[in-house]
């Protein structure tokens, strides 16, 4: 357990539901309005996103279930195998750095502070949270279908059906 400005409580071996917001981002919650940031709209930026959960999830430090980067946002559906604050410094810091440099931007937050996460608890709700995640992009009114958001699991499902 430890403790930031919320309480963060993982068992060993549970999936955690993981959103991480840009900085300036917590006035924007309604997706139709674009108010505050929404640097992940670019695609080099969301790719270095996209980039740094998959070498996280490589290198062994979670398993990844389901993910998707929004514009001024994004959700991660992981089973951590090393603590979720070290990855998510090193998947924040990384991506922050990069996004920083690709903007031209240096010494400026890039992600707030502090994150929601949850831990799952049973498999009806490891459902729920994997549909809530790849399904963002068609209520936010990005996509019409999920797999068409391309910062998506569900884009990178469609793809290797596709290519067998």
């Amino acid at each position: 357990m430890y403790r930031r400005n919320l309480p963060h409580w993982h068992p060993p071996g549970a999936s955690i539901f993981v959103t991480w917001r840009l900085a300036g981002s917590w006035y924007s919650l309604q997706p139709a309005i674009q108010k505050g940031p929404t640097r992940l709209c670019q695609p080099e930026i969301a790719e270095c996103v996209v980039n740094g959960l998959w070498h996280a999830s490589v290198a062994g430090e979670y398993e990844m279930h389901a993910f998707v980067v929004m514009p001024n946002h994004m959700h991660i559906l992981i089973t951590p195998s090393i603590e979720l604050a070290k990855i998510t410094r090193m998947i924040k810091g990384k991506s922050a750095r990069q996004a920083n440099a690709i903007l031209g931007r240096t010494g400026q937050p890039f992600w707030e502070d502090e994150s929601f996460d949850h831990w799952i608890r049973n498999r009806c709700e490891f459902e729920k949270v994997t549909a809530y995640i790849e399904e963002n992009p068609v209520r936010s009114r990005l996509v019409m279908k999920a797999d068409q958001w391309p910062y998506s699991s569900a884009a990178l499902q469609h793809q290797s059906r596709i290519t067998g």
